[in-house]
């Protein structure tokens, strides 16, 4: 079944985002779905196809590029970008901090907490994530560009 909520989602990561008031970095985000095919000779082949009509179980691949468009360097540079409703991350970067909050906390999953609505609190799951972050610890330079991307799978 195809969700709705992707073409909601992909309209969203097209728009250039800020990050952290930084008028300085462009972030922009690409989504593709990850297919395998077999070519003429028998031999797997891995296709990047646009995310239009993701559905459940697929593969997603997402991009973000920056680029320092300022005129002067920036240091220790967080990437942050939102993970699309319905995607389940793959956290095996160990670069890559998550938040369950929104943002308001930041780290690997096994140490975020949540709390529960009898007042107790419970470990974050994978489907609890909200945000995603990297650090570019080195100075980029005016017109420096990067990419970051990360993988998850449609519920």
């Amino acid at each position: 079944m195809k969700s709705g909520v992707w073409l909601i989602a992909l309209a969203c990561l097209g728009a250039p985002q800020i990050v952290q008031a930084r008028q300085d970095i462009r972030l922009e985000t690409q989504m593709f779905v990850e297919r395998t095919s077999t070519d003429i000779n028998g031999r797997e082949r891995r296709i990047l196809q646009s995310a239009d009509r993701a559905g459940s179980g697929d593969q997603l691949i997402l991009v973000v590029n920056w680029r320092n468009q300022g005129d002067r360097p920036i240091r220790n540079l967080a990437v942050t970008n939102a993970v699309p409703r319905g995607a389940q991350l793959d956290l095996t970067d160990p670069a890559m901090q998550v938040s369950v909050d929104g943002g308001a906390h930041w780290g690997r999953l096994t140490d975020l907490w949540l709390p529960t609505p009898l007042g107790g609190t419970r470990r974050a799951v994978p489907a609890d994530i909200t945000h995603i972050r990297w650090t570019v610890p080195q100075e980029i330079s005016p017109g420096e560009s990067g990419r970051l991307s990360y993988r998850a799978t449609v519920r």
